[in-house]
């Protein structure tokens, strides 16, 4: 990002996880150059079954969702505290959940897009929630 300070990077953030009894939650950022592709990069977070369990797919919607602010929140802090990233032009002001209005997701569209936009950033869900729907989905 350092070597292309004159174009716009879209960081965006975004999780999912797979529907088995003891689910991982790939964690992605994606920089995206518009019109030019971009990187991601993935954390997968594991839990051992005495930390958490999810008994419902509610659950683990609100643990991607809930994961994915806390490190939007850490992540937007280092980028505006970081002398070294002074000269980066970004946009980084979304979290995309992988929910939609279709589907069995759709009855929570409003509690999940409050809980981002109480956070300080804007929701995009399905079908224009790529980081979450599309990235992270690869990696479940």
């Amino acid at each position: 990002m350092t070597a292309s300070p004159e174009k716009v990077f879209e960081i965006t953030v975004g999780c999912d996880s797979p529907s088995s009894d003891e689910p991982f939650f790939p964690l992605v950022v994606v920089a995206l150059k518009k019109g030019e592709g971009g990187r991601f990069f993935i954390k997968k977070i594991r839990y051992s079954p005495f930390e958490k369990k999810f008994y419902s797919w509610r659950q683990r919607i609100l643990e991607e969702v809930y994961l994915s602010c806390e490190f939007a929140l850490i992540l937007r802090e280092r980028l505006l505290n970081a002398p070294e990233l002074k000269t980066i032009n970004y946009d980084f002001r979304y979290i995309h959940a992988d929910i939609g209005e279709q589907g069995k997701t759709k009855e929570m569209v409003k509690e999940v897009t409050g809980f981002i936009m109480a956070n300080g950033f804007e929701p995009k869900i399905k079908p224009y929630s790529y980081a979450a729907s599309v990235v992270a989905d690869r990696y479940t």
